[in-house]
């Protein structure tokens, strides 16, 4: 199995974070300015690809990355790595349940090791799990603690160019389902999060979030859908004329999910909206 990393400007933690990666190892650097790319280049191991971006390309980034792996498995690690055991435990998962397209691994957060959130509401299994599959069946995961078959990462269009990052997991999500790609919650694979020191405010998180789940809406969701997200009234965190662009190539990029894959979409929602009010 191959790791993916992506990164921009991080470079004292992913130095750190080196020996952590074992086996086939691709980091794509999102054009950072603080030399990661040059330290990078500077280490003597062989199972290290680089791949220097010019500029920064957002959740893309990962896409390059996997085209460049040469397994048939690829495991997302950006500020995370995964704990001893678990890229074998999530290969035979692979190799047992054909049909498995993604796995969402268990999530945990700093020196505390807090379960995240996402993976406590993975876990609960609103939707029980299929008989052909290693865990509950989900519709949403967590990047930095994933896993996928690589051909059919690429064959659903990987992360894309229409969110740079944060919420670009939603359409791959529904695209692999579209597909019939089973996604699957397996709480022993084990992924530790180390969540980068700069952090935006919460507020500006949201914002970042609303319009690029918005996105996603436009790409794939029915106009009530899409209706509902654009009275959310989140800002986009870029400028105008970014924002316009990313919604006009959302509109051309727009598919209907089989109605099943809708169904479970909108009871995807419907399980947020209420968490959200309690």
């Amino acid at each position: 199995m191959t790791t993916v990393v992506m990164t921009r400007n991080r470079r004292p933690e992913v130095t750190a974070m080196l020996d952590r990666w074992t086996g086939p190892l691709v980091v794509v650097d999102n054009g950072s300015d603080d030399g990661t790319a040059a330290a990078l280049a500077r280490l003597d191991r062989s199972d290290l690809t680089l791949v220097p971006l010019s500029r920064n390309v957002g959740a893309h980034a990962r896409d390059l990355g996997v085209r460049m792996a040469r397994t048939d498995l690829v495991a997302f690690a950006d500020d995370s790595w995964w704990a001893a055991g678990a890229l074998e435990e999530a290969s035979r998962a692979f190799a047992k349940h054909p049909r498995l397209g993604l796995l969402a691994g268990r999530i945990e957060v700093g020196p505390s090791r807090r379960l995240d959130a996402v993976c406590e509401e993975m876990c609960a299994a609103p939707w029980g799990q299929s008989a052909d599959l290693p865990g509950p069946d989900v519709l949403g995961f967590l990047a930095c603690g994933a896993m996928v078959r690589r051909q059919a990462f690429l064959d659903s269009g990987g992360f894309g160019r229409v969110v740079p990052f944060g919420g670009e997991e939603e359409r791959l999500a529904l695209d692999l389902a579209a597909r019939g790609w089973g996604l699957s919650y397996v709480d022993a694979v084990l992924a530790r999060h180390e969540p980068s020191p700069t952090r935006e405010s919460p507020g500006a998180r949201s914002a970042r979030l609303g319009f690029h789940h918005l996105l996603t809406a436009v790409q794939r969701r029915p106009p009530d859908v899409v209706r509902d997200r654009w009275r959310g009234g989140h800002h986009p965190p870029y400028g105008r004329w970014e924002a316009a662009w990313r919604l006009a190539l959302a509109v051309t990029r727009r598919r209907r999910l089989p109605d099943a894959v809708e169904r479970r979409a909108r009871q995807a929602d419907a399980l947020w909206a209420a968490e959200r009010t309690d």
